[in-house]
């Protein structure tokens, strides 16, 4: 297939997503296509696969790119410009990533070459960035599952593919819940301290939501949770109830009514320690931790630092009346 001759957007060659041009039309049939291109090579890698760097790590580092770049795209597109039609469609083909990201991670041939390099004659002379690399490549492979035994591995193939599907409607609880709050402010002094592109977003808002004489210098205002809207007021209104009032809204979106995240979260909760469990550790804190340089310990740590140092002031001067 010639990408650069499609009408899908989002296959066509770019060097930036073209985000202006992206419809919910395009997701299925490009992320499909991207899926078996992407497969089909990663097929070819494994039948030819030689443990040295430029047979493995060059070809396995751009293999998912192009895949990776679109997906990105696509996920952050809704996020700034959902729409029933882009979440239907990425609802549709999240299982398919889901399911080829987890065959990427856990190829057995490529997992084998990576160790190969490890005991090599060759790796003391490779560069302290190189082992680096394999060290972390064959981590990552453990962490998604390699080494488990054929049923443990569906398990966990299974959890991974319930933890995407539930993430998902975490995410788009918290949007619809951003999307639900509008404070309208007619009064200029209840909105005093906010900078001329604060009070011209939130005039534009108001114009949108059909307040079609707004201005950002007479009004009426409309503030929302988008963090535009949202950082302006905490780090400029003068007015503290204001601050208060959508420091607290911001907090607490998601957490009740139909758009209540608790139950998601227990079950986000219960998935990852059953994860955990299947990969020999006690709590996804260790996981979590297995691939960054930090532990635990040294997390909880610092944890504890901070908040016995601004646990007094917090309690004193709330951030929203400083």
């Amino acid at each position: 297939m010639s990408i650069a001759s499609t009408d899908n957007h989002l296959l066509r060659d770019f060097d930036f997503p073209p985000f202006d041009v992206i419809e919910a039309k395009h997701v299925r049939p490009g992320i499909r296509a991207l899926l078996k291109q992407t497969e089909e090579a990663l097929e070819v890698l494994e039948k030819t696969v030689e443990p040295t760097w430029p047979k493995l790590v060059e070809p396995l580092e751009k293999m998912p790119d192009r895949l990776n770049v679109v997906w990105s795209a696509v996920v952050h597109l809704k996020s700034v410009k959902d729409s029933p039609e882009l979440r239907s469609a990425i609802e549709e083909v999240q299982p398919e990533k889901v399911a080829f990201d987890l065959k990427f991670d856990q190829s057995k041939p490529i997992y084998n070459a990576f160790k190969a390099i490890r005991e090599s004659p060759d790796w003391d002379s490779l560069s302290d960035a190189r082992k680096r690399i394999v060290e972390s490549k064959i981590k990552e492979a453990v962490l998604s599952g390699i080494a488990l035994e054929d049923y443990k591995r569906e398990q966990f193939n299974k959890i991974e593919q319930d933890l995407a599907k539930i993430s998902q409607k975490f995410e788009e609880n918290v949007l619809d819940s951003t999307k639900k709050f509008a404070k309208l402010i007619t009064a200029k002094k209840d909105i005093d301290g906010l900078p001329a592109t604060a009070l011209g977003l939130a005039a534009q808002t108001a114009v949108s939501k059909g307040h079609e004489n707004a201005t950002a210098e007479d009004g009426p205002w409309i503030i929302t949770l988008d963090e535009p809207s949202y950082m302006s007021v905490m780090k400029h209104a003068k007015n503290r109830t204001l601050r208060e009032e959508v420091y607290r809204a911001f907090i607490s979106r998601a957490s009740n009514g139909n758009l209540d995240n608790t139950e998601i979260i227990n079950q986000i909760l219960k998935l990852r320690l059953e994860k955990a469990k299947l990969l020999g550790y006690s709590n996804y804190a260790e996981v979590s931790m297995a691939m960054k340089m930090a532990s635990v310990e040294k997390v909880e740590e610092l944890l504890e630092k901070i908040r016995s140092a601004s646990w007094d002031p917090a309690v004193r001067v709330p951030s929203f009346l400083s």
